[in-house]
């Protein structure tokens, strides 16, 4: 096997893995049986090995004393605590765009992406159009002040449980009045933008910690008044009762 075959069966492995851990498929504090898991998902031991490391890294996995991996296991607390890192570096990133300016291809796109996030909000909301517009209006955002570090460290908190910015978007069609909350957070995300381009940093930088909290209210919702929804929010069956 050369390097580029080693490479793409970590890659799948990591992806898979990390959905199953998402998806529930194992509950908190569940172990991993590197043997099975291998066999359901049809790679060898190594990628799997590599994958499961690469887990224990981002904090969905831990170590077991005795050897192997289990399932980690959050407190809603947790949750909190990972929506609000999301929202620090967010807004670090926002405050450094509007410090020393977007680059230009990326703010480019980014005015492309919230016409498009208008449409989809408008009239009749285009939900699915608006999914995949959200997570590359934050991929961005997270990119535009041309930092490598600071778009790494977005990427890493966005993966815990919850905490990325389309953790609520399975789902949310059954919250009450989520069309507002979609309208209110494009709101929120041309007023970004608009810091930005104005060369506001510190206003960009609370705005974006602002936004990031709506994570927390959606998440406050389906744990204490609807919990059947908690299976469609990847992560959320890691929660500790």
């Amino acid at each position: 096997m050369d390097r580029q075959e080693r490479s793409a069966q970590f890659a799948r492995a990591l992806m898979e893995l990390r959905s199953l851990v998402l998806n529930g498929e194992y509950a908190g504090g569940e172990r991993l049986a590197e043997t099975v898991l291998a066999d359901r998902l049809g790679l060898s031991r190594t990628p799997l090995r590599q994958a499961m490391d690469r887990l224990v890294d981002e904090g969905l996995l831990e170590r077991i004393e005795t050897g192997g991996c289990r399932a980690a296991r959050f407190s809603k607390a947790d949750i909190h605590d990972a929506i609000e890192l999301r929202g620090v570096l967010e807004g670090t990133a926002a405050r450094l765009a509007a410090e020393r300016g977007a680059l230009p291809d990326l703010a480019s796109r980014m005015v492309e992406v919230l016409e498009q996030l208008d449409v989809a909000v408008a009239g009749t909301l285009d939900f699915k159009a608006y999914v995949p517009l959200n997570a590359e209006f934050h991929d961005l955002l997270a990119n535009l002040a041309g930092s490598a570090v600071i778009a790494r460290e977005v990427e890493r908190a966005g993966r815990l449980p919850a905490a990325s910015p389309s953790a609520f978007m399975q789902g949310q069609e059954l919250i009450p009045d989520f069309r507002e909350s979609l309208t209110r957070a494009q709101r929120q995300h041309r007023d970004i933008f608009d810091a930005i381009q104005n060369r506001q940093g510190s206003r960009a930088e609370a705005l974006a910690r602002e936004h990031a909290r709506l994570a927390r209210t959606n998440l406050e919702y389906v744990t204490q008044e609807e919990p059947e929804l908690a299976e469609k929010v990847p992560g959320l069956s890691l929660i500790a009762n």
